[in-house]
């Protein structure tokens, strides 16, 4: 699902010669507006979910620092790797986050593969009663929501311009997502080794704690720093997305919005930019505060659940388009196949994560 959205917004970009904001401005101002209310309020609460989540991680390796503490030195970092707005030194910093996360965790889930002998059963996909929207809830948490509409952004600074490019860009997305699912599976794998079959149970704050602590009693002491390293790395991977990702997204609704002259390819030296990465680092930190991580992170799935049927709705437009794109570049049916099941599910997510958290 998440290969179909990413795999459209780099097409569009590619084919169309527009941002996607651009082309969110073309189908009229709900659009845009829908966009610009929705990044401020998302921004606020990730700023504040996203440090948390780094911040539960650290606390569990370096608990002398407090939570709150640890979550205002991420948030630092974040704003620290991306004010500049330099490009490289954001993907280096990806790429070496991105092998840490994926050496440790799928590291870890290698380790304990002996301990799956006999519980193969349980790799066959099934969904018992009243785990549908549980199952939902996945797809809208694992690989990106709003981030995934500046992936576009990302394809610009890379110097990819044209129809030439869209193998190549299939290509990137394809590998993105391939490691995205091996790091999701070896988490369930996990999981079903150290979990299943017992009554231990691990939940709220403290349950990255437990589950760490388990594959320290069970596998070896070193394995809970893994497995916390790999969290973390994970945790800090979505912060710098978010922060540079959303940046350039937010640059690009301020220059629509003036009308500016900026050229598109120096969104990210903008006051707009700036503004934005500082927008995600110091009004959130009240957040931290409150004491429930957890709770925020919740408020920020519901606020991403609300995202992603928009991108659906709005691709569909886009790539259907005869105005804007040519024959040969807009969807064929199995792609609008995808695209419309995407925006049913994020509707029904969209419902199910309001519903939980009003009520």
């Amino acid at each position: 699902m998440k290969f179909v959205l990413n795999e459209g917004v780099g097409r569009w970009h590619l084919l169309s010669g527009k941002t996607i904001f651009e082309g969110w401005q073309s189908m009229g101002k709900w659009a845009s507006g829908y966009f610009g209310v929705y990044s401020l309020i998302w921004g606020f609460v990730y700023g504040a979910a996203g440090t948390s989540s780094c911040a539960l991680a650290m606390s569990a390796m370096i608990p002398a620092i407090p939570l709150w503490a640890w979550a205002v030195i991420h948030g630092i970092a974040g704003f620290a790797l991306t004010w500049s707005g330099r490009f490289r030194l954001f993907e280096r910093s990806m790429n070496i986050l991105v092998g840490l996360m994926f050496i440790t965790v799928v590291g870890s889930a290698v380790l304990v593969l002996p301990k799956l002998s006999g519980l193969w059963h349980t790799a066959v996909p099934d969904l018992p009663k009243g785990s549908l929207l549980y199952a939902l809830g996945l797809i809208g948490g694992v690989g990106g929501s709003i981030t995934m509409a500046s992936y576009g952004y990302w394809i610009q600074e890379n110097g990819w311009k044209d129809r030439s490019y869209v193998p190549t860009m299939r290509y990137d997305s394809a590998i993105a997502y391939i490691v995205t699912a091996i790091f999701t599976l070896s988490l369930l794998v996990l999981g079903a080794a150290l979990l299943y079959g017992t009554d231990a149970s691990i939940s709220g704050e403290q349950g990255l704690v437990s589950f760490a602590s388990i594959m320290g009693n069970e596998i070896h002491p070193a394995a809970r720093w893994l497995f916390l390293l790999g969290f973390w790395s994970a945790s800090f991977t979505s912060v710098v997305g978010v922060w540079n990702g959303v940046s350039y997204l937010f640059a690009d609704f301020i220059r629509n919005m003036r009308k500016s002259s900026v050229d598109k390819e120096k969104l990210n030296q903008t006051k707009a930019f700036r503004f934005y990465v500082f927008w995600l680092t110091f009004p959130p930190m009240l957040l931290h505060f409150i004491g429930k991580p957890v709770g925020l992170i919740i408020a920020y799935g519901a606020l991403g659940a609300l995202f992603m049927p928009f991108l659906a709705i709005t691709l569909l437009w886009l790539l259907n388009s005869k105005k804007e794109l040519p024959e040969e570049g807009r969807n064929h049916w199995l792609s609008n196949l995808f695209l419309t099941l995407c925006l049913v599910l994020f509707v029904i997510l969209a419902i199910n994560e309001l519903r939980n958290t009003f009520s």
